[in-house]
């Protein structure tokens, strides 16, 4: 097991701010639920890609696996205010409905800073009535937390030849965050993996590896158009010390892989005492 993986352990939600203060120096880790991530670095708390309606709210993705089934799939484990208590910013990768939905839209506080992807994310944000919203250009400053961001790809290249579908998918990045004294997190977004994914981790030298794993399947189309098991391993491949946690699973009707089945997988490769694969609401201290 790695070295992050012995200090790290999980904790109640009611004791994430206190995990925050008796942990100086380690990255808090909360899986929400879907995407969505709740994240202590460098003393500063960060929201990342919120889904908070309630289950069922929303119809399943149109022209996806189990489409009849309506997101999200589960409850959120812990309440709003728990979520957004001590929050400093929102990271919002893209807006697809299961990274940015109506929900957040309403109980998020309109003054906190955002982070969008691009000039069209940012206005939709912006005209959504959120007053402190910017682009995450390359190198960009958060108090003494330096964003980048990494270009993602939304699906196979069959998928993105086709126009409607490459329409729906479109753009999406993953974030790297760095700070003096702090571990190298990145967090790889909606992506399959690519060659811009292998640059960010051997770039970067990240320590902690975020990867979204649901698997999820678009109808007649092969492939995915995000990461699966087998990402998984190849993330623990490419760098022999970084600590995988694993994500976006169980959540949406299109995302097939769940947590049973990833376990078992990396039991199988003898990577699990590097891959963590959190409930939600679980909290992880790296």
């Amino acid at each position: 097991m790695s070295t992050q993986a012995n200090n790290s352990s999980s904790l109640p939600q009611s004791k994430y701010l206190l995990c925050t203060k008796q942990n100086p120096g380690k990255i808090i880790i909360q899986q929400i639920r879907n995407a969505t991530l709740k994240i202590n670095y460098a003393g500063m708390t960060f929201l990342i890609d919120p889904l908070l309606a309630a289950k069922g709210s929303y119809p399943g993705f149109e022209g996806t696996a189990r489409s009849q089934l309506r997101n999200p799939l589960v409850e959120l484990p812990v309440s709003i205010p728990d979520i957004l208590s001590g929050v400093d910013a929102i990271i919002v990768t893209h807006t697809h409905l299961d990274h940015w939905d109506n929900a957040a839209q309403k109980y998020i506080p309109k003054h906190l800073p955002v982070f969008g992807q691009n000039h069209q994310d940012v206005e939709l944000i912006r005209s959504q009535g959120f007053t402190n919203v910017q682009i995450m250009d390359k190198n960009s400053l958060f108090h003494n937390i330096c964003l980048s961001p990494i270009v993602g790809q939304h699906g196979t290249e069959s998928m993105y030849a086709n126009t409607e579908l490459a329409k729906r998918l479109d753009q999406t990045i993953g974030v790297v965050f760095q700070a003096e004294n702090s571990k190298t997190l990145y967090i790889a977004g909606d992506t399959i993996w690519c060659d811009a994914v292998t640059q960010a981790i051997q770039d970067y030298q990240a320590d902690i590896i975020i990867l979204n794993t649901g698997y999820a399947q678009i109808n007649n189309f092969a492939g995915s158009i995000i990461m699966g098991k087998d990402d998984v391993k190849r993330a623990c491949q490419l760098t022999t010390s970084a600590t995988v946690v694993a994500t976006h699973m169980e959540a949406v009707n299109h995302a097939l892989l769940t947590r049973a089945e990833l376990r078992a997988f990396t039991e199988q490769e003898k990577i699990n005492e590097r891959v963590f694969i959190p409930e939600d609401g679980e909290i992880i201290i790296i």
